[in-house]
């Protein structure tokens, strides 16, 4: 319960606390760790010089006891004084655990009576300060074997501990503070960016504006590449919804005329249809041919967008491909001659779709025969690195000008002639389409008065 309440809490707050508490707590869990460590390590250190201090003095006190082993117990007593630690205390044990001698300050604090006959050295934790004390097996004045306890009140140790932690906790304030307010700044360093790119995605949203992130004098890190990506897909999304604009209007400008032609010819025929055969077949004529416009406008912009999803590929023969379209077209419009030329003895292999590939050359050759009067060649090249296909009329040709927009969506070089042929714009654009599919390319050359002829570079794709 406690963990789930602790998750919906952390889940609800602002990136910028949840960078400054996570940052704040694993500098403040790691000075801890560090903190104990020295603690630790300090006093254990600290014990074993006290410790080996009073082994020392234990050790001189022994000796002082085996010179005088033969005097009285009260002399003993005395002796035993003499070598009291500063704030300890000297105890005789026999084995019965009787005390034969029991030398201490009044102020120290009792430790348990002990006989053991081998010699020990602990610290005892204690209310006031900790205790060093040291058991060593002697013979006494009977030739009885007895403890001596030798132990001191760890004082001055405890204060430096003290101090000690003191200093820690001072310096471990010293260094959390500072690591709060980089922690504070490294937030507003990396949330500022993130801010700026909410505000404006927010300002493009409300106001459907095109703003994008000034990134002038802006290191260059991965936030400044986050800001170059965003200010890319705002380019990128600018144009793609201006074409869109231009693709809509454009279609319904398209769809519009004939649509008004329609509506035209048939209150024409309410009005004075009756009884006039003439006005009946021009009307119905117009209907159908404008409606045959419309159908075809409709099917090419659902080509457009259909083309530019993935297709199945598959292995293709070009040249056997293309003879079945040429030989199509040429029973169509016959007596036209659209004559293909390939080398008899090369193998046109190519990995495609083949309905999409039929789609470019159907457009190629359509545009071909209606603004041309002679032949149409079409020729097929093998390179170790593309094929080629080019289609190439006899006709009028296009000026240098034109030559730069015809595969845009609508671009028209003449609308008169356009409409007189029923054309919609469309039908390059549809092939700029498939053919990038491809990662090919599609070009055109020509000369005013001369012709045209359109290239289709193909490149050979991994059988």
């Amino acid at each position: 319960m406690i963990f789930r309440k602790l998750i919906n809490f952390f889940s609800s707050i602002t990136l910028r606390k949840k960078i400054i508490f996570f940052s704040t707590f694993f500098m403040l869990i790691l000075i801890l760790i560090v903190n104990t460590a020295i603690y630790f390590l300090f006093y254990q250190s600290a014990s074993e010089g006290e410790l080996d201090q009073l082994t020392t003095h234990t050790d001189t006190l022994v000796e002082k006891i085996g010179e005088n082993s033969s005097v009285s117990l009260e002399e003993m007593k005395d002796l035993l004084t003499a070598y009291l630690p500063t704030n300890g205390m000297i105890r005789v044990i026999d084995a019965n655990e009787n005390k034969l001698i029991d030398q201490k300050k009044p102020e120290y604090t009792e430790v348990p009576i002990e006989y053991t006959t081998t010699e020990r050295r602990e610290v005892i934790s204690s209310d006031q300060a900790d205790v060093a004390m040291v058991s060593k097996p002697i013979i006494w004045q009977n030739g009885e074997i007895v403890t001596i306890q030798v132990s001191d009140h760890l004082i001055h140790m405890s204060e430096t501990m003290q101090i000690l932690r003191y200093v820690l906790f001072f310096s471990s304030a010293i260094i959390l503070i500072p690591t709060i307010i980089a922690s504070i700044l490294l937030s507003r360093f990396l949330l500022n960016p993130i801010q700026k790119l909410k505000e404006t995605m927010q300002t493009n949203i409300s106001k459907r504006d095109w703003k994008k992130i000034d990134i002038e004098n802006r290191s260059k890190d991965e936030l400044y590449e986050m800001e170059v990506t965003f200010n890319e897909m705002i380019d990128s999304l600018k144009e793609n919804y201006e074409k869109q604009e231009i693709f809509v209007s454009n279609a319904s400008h398209e769809l519009k005329t004939p649509i008004q032609i329609i509506k035209s010819y048939a209150q024409l025929l309410s009005r004075r249809g009756e009884g006039n055969p003439e006005l009946l077949q021009e009307s119905t004529e117009a209907i159908d041919s404008e409606a045959d416009r419309m159908q075809n406008l409709v099917e090419q912009m659902l080509a457009l967008a259909k083309n530019q999803q993935e297709q199945v590929v598959e292995t293709v023969d070009m040249k056997e491909l293309l003879q079945q379209v040429a030989d199509t077209f040429q029973k169509a419009y016959a007596p036209r001659e659209i004559i293909l030329f390939t080398d008899e003895k090369t193998k046109y292999m190519w990995q495609g779709n083949p309905d999409q590939i039929k789609q470019v050359i159907y457009i190629l050759l359509t545009n071909a025969l209606k603004y041309s009067e002679k032949e149409v060649n079409i020729r097929l090249q093998q390179k170790s690195d593309e094929m080629i296909v080019s289609v190439q009329d006899f006709g009028e040709g296009l000026a240098e000008q034109d030559q730069q927009h015809i595969f845009e969506r609508f671009y028209r070089v003449d609308r008169a002639r356009n409409r007189e042929t029923g054309g919609t714009g469309l039908g390059l654009a549809i092939a700029k389409v498939i053919v990038e599919t491809y990662q090919g390319e599609i070009t055109v050359q020509s000369k005013l008065g001369e012709g045209s002829i359109f290239h289709i570079h193909l490149p050979n794709m991994d059988q």
